[in-house]
């Protein structure tokens, strides 16, 4: 970060293409492409695209906001990050992309039969995906952990409850992430998919929506962005925690818990969780956020109809005693406080 600080002028002059002294989250996007960002600028990266997410970055800002990142021992997640958090912009995900964008889209390269059908046949779609890929146990438990969980919850009142959905970026079935579990990964990535496309249907045909929001990981430019059926639903200036780690509670200047206490403020008592993975980032930040929230009255919940894993994760393994990693998570949760509930019924 100081041979950042060091640059942050020349670093700026590169960004800004239009060299208006100003710079705009699409120049941002644009320049880092162009520049080859990758790994080794992915958190600079996120925390610039927060930045200028509802408005451009001055040189002024740009050049201070390095200088403050190379001093704070929590380097770019640290003041800089809780400086642009702000309560006065609107944080919800119920500002919709205007109607004429919110058509449904069209099938991409990679979209199978899963890709349109119903959110609430989104267990029969899991289970019927573990059996076609070989998995014939791993659908048999998933069908019985989605029958358990069936009733684990009572139909919830909008006005009460809240969402976050984890990390739905197209890293994690187009991008780096994706890319990195290797000749399998097209089929391992399908559970993913699916719950993504559960969320943003969700989304689009719900009205009115609870009150939204969204974690992302810090990732190289081209798998930053949301997976695309997102993308055809959330405004682009949809705002968002980033979350560099398994937990939505790190790091603390992300903005999460001055969120989720207003909801508690506001009398919103059930925060849903949903995104991937179900048995890390999922059942991390689900635990961690009871954990903490629990004595104020919050309820996690986690809807496995909007939550997915690659799909090694629902097959038997020694390392959880006969288990799948998905059982083991659903089962620590459970012990944790939080509802894992096979999709949460929302009322008016």
């Amino acid at each position: 970060m100081s041979t950042q600080r060091g640059l942050a002028p020349e670093l700026f002059a590169a960004l800004d293409l239009d060299g208006d002294g100003k710079l705009s989250r699409d120049e941002l996007q644009a320049a880092a492409r162009q520049l080859g960002w990758h790994w080794p600028q992915a958190r600079l990266y996120a925390v610039l695209d927060r930045l200028t997410l509802h408005k451009p970055l001055s040189r002024k800002a740009f050049l201070a906001s390095l200088a403050s990142m190379a001093q704070d021992p929590l380097g770019p997640f640290g003041r800089v990050l809780l400086r642009a958090w702000s309560p006065t912009v609107p944080q919800s995900g119920d500002r919709r992309r205007p109607s004429e964008r919110d058509e449904q889209r069209e099938p991409d390269e990679g979209d199978g039969p899963l890709a349109h059908q119903s959110t609430g046949a989104a267990q029969d779609q899991l289970a019927h995906l573990l059996a076609q890929s070989g998995e014939p146990e791993a659908a048999d438990d998933y069908r019985e952990l989605a029958e358990l969980a069936a009733d684990a919850l009572e139909p919830l009142a909008i006005h009460s409850g809240a969402m976050l959905v984890i990390d739905p970026q197209r890293s994690f079935t187009r991008g780096c992430w994706a890319q990195s579990l290797g000749p399998d990964g097209a089929r391992e990535i399908q559970p993913i998919r699916l719950a993504f496309e559960s969320c943003a249907r969700l989304l689009q045909n719900r009205h009115p929506l609870p009150e939204t929001m969204f974690t992302r990981c810090p990732f190289p430019p081209d798998s930053y962005d949301w997976d695309e059926p997102l993308t055809s639903v959330l405004p682009r200036d949809q705002c968002y925690f980033v979350k560099p780690g398994n937990s939505v509670l790190w790091p603390p200047t992300n903005g999460f818990e001055r969120w989720a206490n207003r909801q508690l403020d506001d009398g919103k008592t059930t925060l849903v969780m949903g995104g991937c993975t179900l048995n890390s980032c999922v059942r991390v930040s689900a635990i961690e956020t009871q954990k903490l929230l629990g004595s104020r009255g919050l309820h996690v919940v986690v809807d496995l109809s909007l939550a997915g894993a690659r799909l090694g994760n629902y097959v038997r393994s020694a390392q959880f005693g006969g288990r799948s990693s998905v059982q083991a998570a659903v089962t620590e949760m459970g012990d944790a406080g939080v509802t894992v509930t096979a999709q949460v019924q929302w009322q008016h």
